[in-house]
């Protein structure tokens, strides 16, 4: 059936060979959008082998543009990492009102603070290489309020070592990170709006006879550990 536009009322979509079905009235919800002058005939479209409708945009992304289209509002999943990406096809799709809306979802995130600590040490001459100096981490710790860690880290938070896991309302210190990679937490860290506010580092290195069993006496003398704190207002 078409509503009278020459399209039919239910739409089938490839859009970057990802596929959606949706309807003309979503579709065309935004009044000035290309969307709305596409399937309303003052654009012309493409049509694959299949009949469907074809944009060439992004095809994972356009979910986010079609919940918009459905809702009137975005709901960004927890450490979405496609923001800017998502402004830029909205802007393409001259959808004005949705790159408002993602621009106002990240305004509305909670301030808070949270601190990365590592405990590490500097590789001097390990196996009589003078010209070795890499750092080794082994293990990167968070704290903070349990929620706000959460949405910044997801998947990559290890909270095995919490005894009071489930509940979000609250801090926590026992947190840390599945991965090792220092620059990939400030990376989250960034990309959710949180700047660093201070840091400090100390060694902690001891004695021979304060080694635990394993632990290289030449790897102990090097010993360190550092907090970095990142605020989001």
């Amino acid at each position: 059936m078409s509503d009278g536009s020459g399209f039919p009322s239910v739409l089938e979509l490839n859009v970057g060979g990802v596929f959606y079905t949706t309807t003309h009235q979503t579709i065309t919800s935004q009044p000035d959008s290309q969307l709305h002058n596409i399937f309303t005939g003052k654009e012309p479209v493409s049509q694959d082998s299949k009949g469907r409708y074809f944009l060439d945009r992004d095809g994972v992304l356009f979910r986010y543009v079609l919940d918009f289209l459905r809702d009137g509002n975005v709901i960004l999943p927890d450490c979405f990492r496609e923001r800017e990406r998502l402004k830029k096809e909205a802007e393409k799709l001259l959808l004005h009102n949705l790159v408002e809306a993602i621009c106002n979802e990240g305004r509305m995130k909670q301030p808070g603070v949270i601190t990365v600590g590592y405990r590490g040490s500097f590789q001097f001459g390990k196996d009589g290489l003078a010209d070795v100096k890499f750092r080794k981490l082994s293990r990167i710790l968070v704290c903070g309020r349990v929620a706000l860690c959460r949405e910044v880290f997801g998947e990559s938070l290890n909270e095995s070592r919490d005894p009071d896991h489930g509940q979000s309302e609250r801090y926590t210190s026992r947190f840390f990170l599945k991965h090792s990679f220092l620059e990939q937490a400030f990376d989250n860290l960034y990309e959710q709006g949180f700047k660093l506010v201070g840091s400090c580092g100390s060694g902690t290195a001891g004695g021979a006879a304060e080694l635990k069993p394993g632990v290289d006496a030449e790897e102990n003398r090097w010993n360190h550990y550092n907090e970095f704190v990142f605020a989001r207002e």
